[in-house]
């Protein structure tokens, strides 16, 4: 989508809902970040934290002290679930208030297809349509801590050890921006095994400013390779571009089939 005109460029399954995982953590960053609460307020990793429903693992033990700027870096960057979790529970009004706000949020940007459970992306009744996502996107990118933290490619976090904690962005093409002609102005992955590997980023290309939007990849590499393909694509073509609807809800190129193209290049 083109975020200057918001004319979609291409599209496929534009508006089914889906499950979104870490893509979440978007939205958990804008009601924090709403609600304007001190970020250099220290708040601690409790057992509500724990992810009990998928058992995935954390390096950030219960009882483990930081600020909620720290949490909000470590959610975006890492996209680490139990800060994810501790934006919640440490909200006003507990982690029930803190998904009414999210959902109230969504509601408020038009995302009339998505619906918030967590704030993590972990339980997959988080749901949204490619569509709505876009939108969440462009929102986003509104904040600019939210882009600031989502293009860092690494953070340390001391918590009182010989050595810092060293987290990395989980977009590949984030950490490699800096040697590469990627111009990254917000990125957020995601992934559990109901959403697939899903990527949505904010990224200048061929002069224009443009939201991807890519869920439900199965291979680990297939979205970096996908946003990497769109790309090359967008450069090679961005003096032709035209659209139209081709009378199914799908969004295709006037005199070209981008998904024939693209699977051309891959091969």
């Amino acid at each position: 989508m083109n975020q200057n005109t918001h004319e979609i460029i291409y599209s496929k399954n534009l508006d089914t809902p889906t499950p979104i995982a870490s893509v979440t953590k978007l939205m958990t960053a804008m009601v924090v970040l709403d609600a304007k609460l001190n970020l250099a307020e220290e708040v601690s990793i409790t057992d509500m934290d724990v992810d009990y429903l998928k058992g995935t693992s954390s390096r950030l033990p219960v009882g483990t002290t930081m600020t909620r700027e720290d949490l909000l870096n470590l959610a975006l960057i890492a996209s680490e679930n139990r800060a994810a979790s501790a934006l919640a529970t440490h909200y006003p009004g507990g982690k029930q208030r803190f998904i009414q706000d999210m959902n109230a949020k969504a509601a408020s940007l038009g995302m009339m297809n998505t619906h918030f459970e967590d704030s993590t992306g972990l339980n997959s009744n988080n749901v949204s349509t490619a569509m709505d996502l876009a939108r969440m996107v462009h929102a986003a990118y509104q904040y600019p801590t939210i882009r600031q933290i989502t293009t860092t490619s690494d953070y340390d976090l001391n918590v009182h050890r010989r050595q810092p904690l060293h987290f990395h962005n989980t977009n590949a093409l984030v950490r490699e921006s800096s040697n590469s002609s990627w111009e990254i102005g917000l990125s957020k992955t995601g992934y559990i095994s109901e959403a697939g590997r899903c990527l949505v980023m904010q990224a200048t290309i061929a002069g224009e400013p443009l939201i991807l939007v890519l869920l439900d990849s199965v291979g680990k590499l297939t979205r970096i390779g996908d946003a990497k393909r769109i790309k090359k694509w967008m450069e090679h073509n961005s003096n032709t571009l035209s659209s139209r609807n081709d009378g199914r809800g799908d969004i295709v190129l006037t005199g070209l089939s981008m998904s024939k193209t693209l699977g051309e290049e891959a091969n």
